[in-house]
């Protein structure tokens, strides 16, 4: 008899939870102003709100924290992190950020003006708020497959050539800093980009003088996909394919609260000396010094560490299976999500949830309501709060996805963890008819709302 999978770590260490009662949950989401971010954590029994910074570090990570070299400059611990760059990813350049939004806040400083115009693959919150932010446009040319979530499709991340090829004709070399790919691509599902679609990207860009950024939170699960997807990489290594990758890139940036399994820090990877000094200064003003910008001694180790265990098959083939388990329940139930199902999360789509409920009135965050209430799960909006107002018309923008993100944290849960939020949402499915109304706006941040965002029930 084949023997049945087991992840490949034990547990050594449990932090208890408390089940909450519908009625307290109820007053408890009422006074978040049914914002998820609201809530105090201990008023949550399964905390699906996001992979960022929640997974369990191992053993090794502990041990690298107590090794960690305070000193303002020059810490050995620096040294630590900028060989696991340069051994895993292959930049020579680097600069530690305390997250990934800072990377990018010092990046975009140095390269994003006014009236530029930056293409990728669905951008996430912080990198379209920074580029906004800039009163610069970021343009989305992700292959139309990604927004049909029952189109199953190996690589809904890759972003579309015609499309890309249509910005980069449409406006000068000097207005587009960067092309920006998304690895894996959040919005559109956690979904992976294939190495092909990286290769032909990189490829177009360097026809027009354009640079490619890679957002990098994710690399290692795009990796784990195209091993198990692409032809011509089944029997290549994690580290090889992540090697390969990151050749088609001139720089990125990381959040490394995913992908490096740590609970804080990030870091930009450059290629070009002239381009690492100009951020140099920025990072200086924003993070800190550059050898440790935002960043203890003990968490760059862990970070370090964090990237090379992140970069394990075995480490990888667990997580991600325990992502798809969940996924295969919720689609024996009949509740429709984002197929293939992604790297760090399950998106459900809160279109064909509730479709009668009115689309101003917010399907995925009223339906993250109704999950909490469920059962104290706490997930995120990936939808119309999160696409926040035009810029220019201050109009509600309507992307085509509106998905409730059910969002994994690394070595924390167990399936009987994910077996509750599958029979959680089964129940609201349910009683989705009886679902006749959702939820209003009071007082939102002219940027980024989604954090902030207070509302109440129509």
């Amino acid at each position: 008899m084949k023997l049945p999978f087991a992840e490949s770590y034990k547990i050594k260490m449990v932090e208890n939870l408390r089940r909450s009662t519908r009625e307290e949950r109820e007053q408890w989401i009422k006074e978040a102003r049914y914002n998820l971010f609201n809530l105090r954590s201990d008023r949550v029994f399964i905390d699906l709100l996001t992979d960022s910074g929640t997974g369990a570090m191992s053993d090794q990570q502990w041990s690298a924290m107590m090794l960690g070299d305070e000193s303002y400059a020059g810490a050995s611990s620096y040294y630590k992190m900028k060989e696991a760059i340069r051994d895993i990813l292959g930049f020579p350049y680097f600069l530690p950020t305390h997250q990934g939004r800072a990377a990018e806040n010092v990046l975009f400083s140095v390269l994003v003006k006014d009236g530029d115009v930056v293409p990728g693959n669905s951008h996430f919150d912080t990198t379209k708020g920074h580029i906004e932010f800039r009163k610069a446009c970021a343009v989305d040319c992700t292959i139309d497959e990604a927004f049909d979530t029952q189109v199953e499709h190996p690589f809904k991340g890759n972003l579309d050539l015609d499309k890309l090829e249509d910005v980069l004709k449409s406006h000068p070399a000097s207005r587009i800093p960067f092309v920006v790919v998304t690895l894996t691509c959040n919005s559109s599902g956690g979904q992976p980009v294939s190495m092909r679609n990286l290769k032909d990207v990189h490829a177009m860009a360097q026809n027009y003088g354009v640079r490619v950024l890679f957002d990098s939170a994710r690399f290692a699960e795009n990796a784990y996909f195209i091993k198990k997807r692409e032809e011509g990489y089944q029997d290549k290594e994690i580290r090889e394919i992540v090697r390969e990758m990151f050749e088609y890139a001139d720089m990125m940036t990381m959040s490394s609260k995913k992908d490096a399994i740590v609970n804080i820090g990030g870091f930009i990877g450059l290629k070009e000396e002239k381009l690492f000094r100009e951020a140099s200064t920025y990072n200086i003003m924003f993070e800190g010094y550059i050898t440790y910008g935002g960043m203890s001694g003990r968490d760059m180790n862990a970070l370090a560490q964090g990237l090379y265990e992140g970069t394990h098959f075995d480490y990888l083939d667990a997580r991600i299976r325990q992502v798809a388990y969940l996924g295969s329940r919720l689609e024996a139930f009949g509740i429709p999500v984002q197929k293939p199902f992604g790297g760090h999360a399950i998106f459900v789509d809160a279109n064909k949830f509730l479709p009668e409920l009115p689309r101003e009135q917010f399907r995925a965050q009223t339906l993250a309501v109704e999950l909490y209430l469920e059962a104290g799960v706490r997930a995120v909006e990936i939808g119309t709060l999160l696409a926040d107002r035009d810029p220019q018309t201050r109009e509600n923008r309507y992307p085509e996805l509106e998905l409730l993100r059910l969002t994994i944290p690394r070595r924390v849960y167990t399936n009987n963890h994910m077996e509750l939020v599958a029979t959680a949402l089964k129940n609201v499915y349910d009683r989705r008819n009886d679902i006749s109304s959702g939820l209003k706006i009071i007082n939102e941040a002219p940027i980024m709302r989604h954090f902030t965002v207070e509302l109440e029930k129509v």
